[in-house]
């Protein structure tokens, strides 16, 4: 028969307790395979055919400078805005995903979501801890009755404690699965924050080269203008004229220098946009010169069904994501109506000298469980449940919102391309005309039958029509981009 010594029970504390733990992982486990609170089901797709109202969008958008078709299986790249063919272009964009500070701040606060995500993870497994003290004390007898003489000793200890807090209700684990969704949340705004930033910049790049060409061409029109005035001062000084077209040419000549300066001040801030998406400062931005006609229009279009774009849109992704965060919150807030058990172990040693700190002598330990259940908060509890309710019904709300205005937008960028295809081509054809027309009054002037004066108005009339042929160009490519942009941008690859 053997004899029970002190050193089997150091031995035996710690596989106890592990033991036990264990055994009240497996007890939690079980007793949580069913969660209060909704479990949340992604909203379904949108029943709807198509995303105009009335007659579907042709499959080929004829137009000058190229036409653009619809092709049902293409897949947007990921780098999409490759497909304008502008070096520039590429140049900015990449410039952009490099030094953008938004961009940065949304890859911060993505790190930060999955770090809390795992902190928040920790729940799940027991908390365990320990600690040694050291302290001189002074003890009186007196204090429990015995007529002694006070003792003054060092007090050394060694403790370590185990808790677990079992998830009866599942309140813990809608807990980790808000901050999963939470994760989500920051992931679809990183996404967002990049489809933004590259449209903001392809959108700012055409811009800066279509007011760059129509800046041109308004200097073009205002020297020719400027001619016209000196040859009717020359006239009106001869008296073959009145002088009252010599004011009516400078009337006009002083409303086109007026509108150059705003022309050239929108192209400045277009650049400092440009400096600000880089992260740079305005002062150190060099952006290579572009004009539109070093712009390419994408001639293939990609054709989203309606039912696929809930999940490409990184902004409806998000919205889905704070729906199932609105949903997991509930059975928190519900879980919290319920009791709460906590299983807890304790042990250590003390003794007067470091030396003996381990003697069977001074052992100490215990193990239990302690219950605890809401009896009164004054209706704390009983609102912060239906807070989150009325959370999850404004959420569910919101992303309806959001779907709404992400089809609406599809539909406006779709009728928005037919449109631009026949603005562009009646303002191609008023271009042809004036060039034509130009020409003709040119081949009159050299046989004599018209004077200068009609050759300058002809040009006036061509550089006008070129300015309005170059803002109808500019509206295209960037009625293209938001076409991208509205389907989501880039989902080429995997990543």
């Amino acid at each position: 028969m053997s004899t029970f010594r002190p050193s089997d029970r150091r031995q035996r504390f710690v596989p106890c307790v592990i033991v036990a733990m264990v055994a009240a992982l497996a007890v939690d486990c079980a007793l949580t395979s069913c969660a209060v609170g909704p479990d949340f089901v992604a909203p379904t797709a949108p029943n709807v055919a198509q995303f105009v109202h009335g007659k579907p969008t042709q499959d080929l958008i004829g137009a000058e400078r190229g036409s653009q078709r619809f092709d049902a299986g293409g897949a947007l790249p990921t780098d999409w805005w490759t497909l304008f063919g502008s070096r520039a272009i590429d140049t900015a964009v990449s410039e952009a995903l490099v030094g953008n500070a938004t961009l940065e701040e949304a890859q911060a606060s993505l790190r930060q979501s999955e770090d809390a995500m795992r902190a928040g993870a920790g729940v799940f497994f027991p908390q365990i801890d320990a600690g040694f003290g050291g302290s001189r004390e002074k003890y009186s007898p007196l204090r429990v009755g015995q007529d002694l003489p006070p003792t003054i000793f060092n007090l050394f200890t060694l403790t370590a404690s185990v808790s677990y807090v079992l998830d009866l209700w599942g309140g813990e684990r809608r807990l980790v699965e808000g901050l999963r969704a939470e994760t989500d949340v920051a992931r679809y705004s990183l996404l967002a924050t990049y489809l933004t930033l590259t449209t903001n910049v392809v959108n700012a790049m055409i811009a800066r080269a279509a007011y760059t060409d129509e800046i041109a061409a308004m200097r073009e029109t205002i020297d020719l203008v400027r001619e016209q005035v000196r040859i009717a001062t020359t006239q009106a000084e001869a008296g073959t004229a009145a002088y009252s077209a010599v004011l009516t040419l400078e009337s006009e000549l002083a409303t086109m220098e007026a509108s150059l300066p705003s022309l050239v001040q929108k192209r400045v801030q277009t650049e400092d946009l440009l400096a600000t998406l880089a992260g740079q400062y305005p002062a150190d931005w060099h952006g290579d010169t572009v004009s539109l006609s070093d712009i390419a229009v994408p001639e293939d279009l990609p054709r989203a069904v309606p039912s696929e774009l809930v999940r490409r849109r990184p902004d409806i992704l998000r919205a889905e994501a704070a729906l199932h965060t609105a949903s997991a919150n509930v059975g928190v807030a519900t879980a919290n109506l319920f009791p709460s058990l906590t299983l807890s172990a304790t042990g250590g040693y003390g003794n007067s000298s470091m030396a003996a700190l381990l003697r069977a002598g001074g052992q100490t330990w215990s193990f239990g469980a302690s219950i605890t259940a809401p009896i009164f908060h004054g209706g704390s509890l009983w609102y912060q449940r239906k807070a989150a309710l009325a959370a999850l019904d404004a959420s569910r709300s919101a992303y309806r919102q959001i779907v709404l205005a992400a089809f609406a937008q599809v539909a406006d960028t779709l009728r928005a391309l037919e449109h631009d295809a026949a603005t562009l081509d009646a303002q191609a054809r008023a271009l042809a005309s004036a060039r034509e027309a130009l020409r003709l009054i040119r081949v009159n002037y050299e046989a004599g039958t018209v004077d200068y004066v009609q050759i300058l108005l002809a040009d006036q009339q061509y550089h006008q029509a070129k300015i309005a042929y170059l803002q109808d160009v500019a509206q295209r490519l960037q009625d293209t981009i938001a076409l991208y942009a509205a389907l989501g941008g880039g989902w080429g690859t995997a990543d």
